[in-house]
């Protein structure tokens, strides 16, 4: 194997890649809309330049009925009306957890989401981000 071959994080540790896969399961499992689901993943993807990950997240929400336009309008959700004020509510935490801005005001961002989800689901979305971010750190640096 040469010194610049990809990881197979999968074959190196598999217990913790069962343990995120299982996480992930838990966190679907929450009552959170498969679609907004989705919506966060491919966001977060596309924020973390894992090519591999918004092909794949973008298939999976076409394959669930997300629309073309939809998609290709998620990198810019802030400004057009595609999104409803729950799902921008959870795209603009997804964004504040993925980009960790240095001064970045939680508080309001926690409201916001408490306007549109129980606790259970709020927290839900949180790990999703986390697993999502983890995800793609794992899939950059295997391709």
């Amino acid at each position: 194997m040469s010194d610049t071959a990809a990881f197979r994080h999968d074959k190196n540790v598999p217990a913790a890649y069962q343990a995120f896969i299982a996480a992930e399961q838990a966190v679907a499992a929450s009552g959170v809309a498969p679609r907004l689901l989705h919506l966060v993943k491919l966001r977060a993807s596309q924020l973390n330049d894992c090519a591999f990950c918004v092909k794949m997240h973008s298939k999976e929400a076409r394959d669930d009925g997300e629309t073309n336009e939809r998609l290709d309008r998620l990198t810019v959700w802030r400004h057009v009306a595609d999104y409803d004020p729950a799902e921008k509510a959870a795209l603009a935490w997804t964004e504040a957890l993925t980009q960790l801005p240095a001064k970045v005001d939680l508080a309001p961002l926690r409201a916001d989401l408490r306007a549109h989800y129980s606790e259970v689901e709020a927290s839900a979305l949180t790990a999703l981000v986390a697993m999502i971010n983890l995800w793609n750190r794992l899939g950059v640096s295997a391709h």
